[in-house]
């Protein structure tokens, strides 16, 4: 008790008021102890004076400094900081808050002050207040100065999240029923009931499913009260929802009302749907080696209950009646505030007893392997014939383009050799081959072949005499002619 008495006077003593009153008694004792005359009333006045000239700069101080204490972007909450900071080290002052990615972090015995506090949040977050009696608000990213009676009712992530329910990739909850260890056969097991779902021929399935949601956004990013504009998309009616409009879980093992959080009911509805729709397919359906197989089925029917409006109606095997129904879980997710973005299936386990399953895949694969070789083959040769026809017309048309580069271009008249024209036709290919084609014995035979054409092509061209000519031409040329 002594102790605390005297901790409270040297508190108070280290305050500015405090300061002037022992710097003033002991001016007043070295002017006793120095016999200076003095006027106590002078003296007080003075005190009060240099007391009230402290206080107002002290307050002053605290007023101007706090504006650095948090990031504040509003005018108005330049008050509302300096009080909090005002009463800071009295015990009148309310509660602290950082809520970082919809995580509200607190020093021990905060959430139990009773004042006017103040809450940060980061960009990814936001948050709902109430009192006893009612909601009160819905906050954002930025600074909020909460009263006296004010307190979190929830908080949640506005960043997207992915959730995976079932077991995991190294799990074996049904080849191998031996555990390890009691506790690590405990948590397979209790993974597996996660999504566990019977087919319609009563094979036990459990797979794992894997869920991306978040907080409804607002379609335009808008600042909030605090002034931040969150990357998230802030949306003040989602938030609220998704906090107080509570669901309950009904059938649990306790027998007994649960609430889900916001971020448990897109998993909820999800598995609910995936085992209304394993009832309507037997186990063989959901693994068949065709492009839209049981389970790509209802991944695809899972994706448009929880995205769109209305979905259309299955019959007890999986098959499309042509109508269509109202999708009660998008609406249960629209009202909370929540949306859904992609849902996938994958890591499917299932009964030890279904491995027949497979033995009559293998078996059926067997039976009827010839036909499927036969048609490969008939379809490889048909590619086969349809390649080679294609490439005989591709080289007919690159053979026509070089053979005719001499040609084209530029108008010529009409050779009267024909072996001139030959030479022209044989040039351009002699040059593509040298330049395109790597040195090897196929290409020399060619181009040994295109020298002896050439050669023949030379030892045969002779000038041409017009007809009219003739008979004036040399007896050589005519021999020419002739032959």
């Amino acid at each position: 008790m002594i102790r605390r008495t005297f901790s409270g006077i040297f508190a108070f003593l280290q305050t500015p008021i405090g300061v002037i009153l022992i710097t003033n008694a002991v001016w007043q004792g070295i002017v006793w102890a120095a016999k200076i005359p003095s006027n106590i009333i002078v003296s007080v006045v003075i005190l009060v004076i240099d007391g009230i000239v402290a206080y107002y700069l002290f307050d002053r101080l605290i007023y101007f400094f706090s504006q650095f204490v948090l990031p504040i972007q509003n005018p108005k909450y330049r008050q509302e900081i300096y009080s909090r900071v005002l009463h800071f080290e009295t015990g009148r002052r309310g509660p602290a808050f950082f809520i970082k990615n919809g995580r509200v972090i607190k020093h021990k015995g905060e959430e139990d002050k009773r004042g006017a506090g103040v809450i940060v949040l980061d960009t990814a977050s936001a948050a709902v207040l109430r009192t006893d009696t009612e909601v009160r608000d819905t906050i954002g990213p930025g600074v909020k100065f909460t009263k006296w009676d004010e307190y979190i009712a929830g908080s949640v992530d506005l960043r997207s999240q992915w959730l995976f329910i079932g077991p995991q990739p190294n799990d074996q909850p049904y080849l191998n029923p031996v555990p390890t260890s009691p506790k690590d056969f405990s948590e397979v097991q209790n993974r597996r009931k996660q999504t566990s779902g019977h087919t319609r021929d009563g094979f036990e399935v459990s797979p794992t499913i894997s869920i991306k949601f978040n907080i409804k956004r607002s379609k335009e990013k808008l600042p909030t009260e605090g002034g931040v504009t969150s990357q998230y998309g802030y949306d003040a009616t989602s938030v609220r929802n998704a906090i107080t409009r509570e669901v309950i879980e009904l059938g649990t093992q306790e027998n007994k009302l649960t609430r889900l959080d916001w971020n448990k009911l897109p998993a909820h509805l999800v598995v609910n749907i995936w085992r209304e729709y394993v009832r309507k397919f037997k186990l063989a359906d959901l693994f068949t080696d065709d492009d839209n197989n049981g389970l790509q089925f209802i991944e695809k029917m899972i994706n448009q209950r929880v995205r769109q409006y209305s979905v259309e109606i299955l019959d007890d095997t999986g098959s499309k009646t042509g109508g269509w129904q109202p999708s009660l879980e998008f609406q249960q997710l629209k009202s909370r505030g929540l949306e859904i973005t992609e849902v996938r299936i994958h890591n499917v386990f299932f009964d030890k007893d279904a491995t027949d399953i497979e033995k009559q895949a293998i078996e059926q694969w067997s039976a009827e392997w010839l036909n499927n070789a036969q048609k490969e083959e008939k379809f490889i040769k048909v590619k086969e014939s349809l390649m080679e026809t294609q490439s005989r017309e591709e080289a007919s048309k690159k053979f026509a383009e070089i053979a005719s580069r001499q040609f084209s271009g530029k108008t010529t008249m009409p050779q009267d050799n024909p072996f001139k024209t030959l030479q022209l036709l044989i040039l351009p290919l002699k040059e593509f081959i040298l330049s395109e084609s790597s040195a090897s014995n196929d290409m020399e035979k060619e181009l040994r072949k295109l020298d002896d054409i050439w050669k023949w092509l030379l030892d045969n061209t002779v000038e041409i005499v017009p007809p009219e000519n003739a008979a004036d031409a040399p007896p050589s040329a005519q021999s020419g002619n002739a032959q």
